[in-house]
């Protein structure tokens, strides 16, 4: 589920399952640069729409 063709930034899916997820999005926010690109670093690694979700879904668990 690569939807950046670099592979850097902030892949799309993710950001899409990112602004389904508000506590997930609000705690992403209030990471520090390197936490946040450790995470985005991670979504790259994701190859579907729905191991994206639990990706994203996954952020509040692993980060609290």
């Amino acid at each position: 589920m690569d939807d950046n063709a670099g592979g850097e930034g902030l892949p799309l899916g993710f950001g899409i399952a990112l602004a389904r997820n508000p506590e997930a999005m609000k705690l992403f926010a209030s990471l520090s640069d390197s936490e946040r690109q450790s995470v985005i670093e991670g979504a790259h690694r994701v190859r579907s729409k729905e191991e994206m979700r639990e990706y994203v879904d996954s952020i509040p668990a692993r980060i609290l």
